[in-house]
């Protein structure tokens, strides 16, 4: 590990992002260019002692799973992603894992969808980037440990966290949605059969839920499709979208979109997110201001 040269790496890396790059709201009185420390070990999913040690030159060796993390918080290209590993005394991630890493490209058009709620997953489902939109119609995902970030673990096992924005759905379609989630996962664990965080998710998956053990058990298999989805939120109340879902082939990855007719009422709830953004409305949230 080059303690030295990974700090001045991990430093160079986050002052070249603003907030909104990953994001997060800029706020007022900024001092440091770029992102500071705390919005990467918030994005990252880890403590801002951890990355006040890492950029000081004095931070434990990271794992693998933090790396990925930091990879993706500081919005690496696929060969910065490998200079990181390498710094940190760690082969970059081989072929035939499930990939992490989000491409400066998709991340690129993550942008561009800023009106509406995007997010990106990886193949077994984890999410791993996000707009403000998404944030703001189903909670804010930097909230969430980085390990429970999973769209699979979030069904089957729940979640530490209120969210703000969850998935209404009828016992029929929570039939069948579930088998749709445990069909793209089993899919996904054909296509890795040697990936340790997949085997790791699929085990406490069955675990955890009896459901989920008895859909997998079933043999079902085959790819997320997109579909209409009723969103029940805390300012807006029940919203139905279209959830389209755009696959990226290099990467495995998907870009998930929801959406609404022009001139519809979910189309006006959608302007009226835009402008409530994350806030709080509720008397809940408003104690103590």
């Amino acid at each position: 590990m080059n303690r030295e040269e990974l700090a001045r790496a991990l430093r160079r890396w986050r002052e070249r992002l603003t907030p909104a790059d990953v994001g997060l709201t800029a706020g007022v009185r900024r001092r440091t260019p770029g992102l500071r420390r705390e919005e990467v070990a918030l994005v990252a999913g880890v403590s801002v002692d951890y990355v006040v040690r890492l950029e000081q030159g004095r931070g434990p060796r990271p794992s693998a799973q933090v790396l990925a993390s930091l990879a993706r918080a500081l919005r690496l290209d696929d060969d910065e992603r490998d200079q990181l590993y390498h710094l940190a005394g760690t082969a970059p991630p081989p072929p035939g894992r499930v990939d992490l890493h989000v491409r400066p490209s998709v991340q690129r058009l993550l942008d561009r969808l800023s009106d509406l709620p995007t997010m990106v997953l990886s193949a077994k489902s984890d999410v791993l980037a996000w707009n403000a939109m998404s944030s703001a119609l189903l909670g804010d995902w930097a909230e969430l440990p980085a390990r429970e970030r999973n769209l699979a673990r979030m069904r089957f096992l729940g979640v530490s966290v209120r969210r703000r924005g969850r998935v209404a759905l009828s016992d029929a379609e929570r039939e069948e949605t579930s088998a749709q989630t445990v069909a793209s996962l089993r899919s996904a664990a054909g296509r890795y059969p040697a990936d340790p965080g997949l085997a790791e998710l699929v085990r406490e998956l069955r675990a955890g839920s009896e459901e989920f053990a008895r859909l997998w058990d079933s043999g079902i298999t085959g790819r997320w499709r997109s579909h209409r989805k009723t969103i029940e939120h805390d300012q807006l109340g029940l919203v139905t979208l279209d959830c389209d879902t755009l696959h990226v082939p290099d990467s495995d990855q998907s870009v998930i979109v929801y959406s609404a007719g022009p001139g519809t009422p979910e189309a006006e709830a959608l302007a009226l997110l835009r402008v409530l953004g994350t806030q709080d409305l509720s008397p809940a949230g408003n104690q103590g201001r």
